[in-house]
């Protein structure tokens, strides 16, 4: 990843809260995107910060926000993927607004390491950034590396502060060795393995394409992590069950998960799906939505 040093955490819920509480005070002001994972939005809270909620990807709402804070004292945090998007941070201009403002930026890639960039490098190597137009880079096991546990990278001294100071490590059972071993096992094969990740986008492209002509609404994402709105909790709920008698996995996420009005199917497409098996899923969207909505 490019950043001096590492350090592993239990799971990415302690990861954000134990740096985020190591991080601020009640002085700090905090700017995080509406849409951030709960984890971010418990830390500020527990963390006693003043918390500042831009609209989700607005920078014009963030600029604003910065301009009304100390941003001496400013720490801008966000998802790298939002997690019930699909959608990616404008991680080049939360880079740009930072420095513009001397704050401090740090990004929950949970979802994109592994998966987005060339080398797997996530959402920092997908716009082409790197450790120094971020400052702190929350990544977690338990998504592309299919392990558990979580890691914060950062320059070396901040690391060192946060092993002294991030509450959630030192008061906390530390990963045990086995998923440390799985975990290295996992990068080897992100590192060496870009078939696995070109097969997944090839996917992703292929899935779109087959419902871009439907009446369901397919919301913008370049991710694994593909979300049609159906709005109405009941109907989300009858459609996941007509889809799982089809033999498919697909979850309904209702508020408060998501706000209210957009329930919505949330599905996650990954490099071992078939183009048969993706053709079956489209059709079973579109047979269920056309009887049902």
């Amino acid at each position: 990843l490019g950043f001096e040093r590492v350090l592993l955490f239990s799971s990415g819920y302690l990861a954000n809260l134990g740096v985020i509480a190591a991080l601020t005070s009640r002085e700090t002001e905090l700017l995080e995107d509406r849409l951030n994972h709960a984890s971010l939005i418990d830390a500020a809270r527990l963390a006693g910060a003043r918390l500042h909620r831009y609209n989700h990807r607005n920078i014009s709402h963030l600029k604003e926000l910065l301009d009304r804070t100390n941003n001496k004292n400013s720490l801008i945090v966000s998802d790298g993927v939002f997690s019930m998007e699909g959608s990616i941070a404008p991680l080049a201009q939360l880079s740009q607004l930072k420095s513009d403002s001397q704050s401090r930026l740090m990004i929950d890639d949970a979802h994109g390491i592994g998966v987005l960039g060339k080398h797997g490098r996530g959402s920092i190597e997908h716009y082409g950034l790197n450790n120094k137009d971020v400052d702190i880079l929350v990544g977690t096991f338990g998504k592309a590396f299919g392990s558990a546990g979580a890691f914060i990278a950062a320059e070396s001294d901040l690391i060192e502060y946060l092993i002294q100071k991030a509450r959630t490590l030192i008061y906390t059972t530390a990963p045990p060795p086995a998923l440390a071993a799985a975990a290295v096992a996992s990068l080897a094969i992100i590192r060496k393995d870009n078939e696995r990740r070109e097969r997944l986008h090839r996917n992703i492209a292929y899935f779109r394409n087959k419902l871009a002509n439907s009446t369901l609404t397919l919301q913008e994402s370049e991710t694994p992590i593909q979300t049609i709105i159906i709005g109405d909790n009941r109907k989300t709920l009858e459609f996941c069950e007509q889809l799982a008698l089809r033999n498919f996995l697909v979850f309904a996420i209702r508020p408060p998960t998501v706000p209210a009005n957009t329930s919505r199917l949330r599905i996650t497409l990954c490099s071992e799906h078939t183009p048969r098996q993706i053709d079956s899923l489209v059709a079973a969207l579109q047979e269920i939505g056309h009887e049902s909505l």
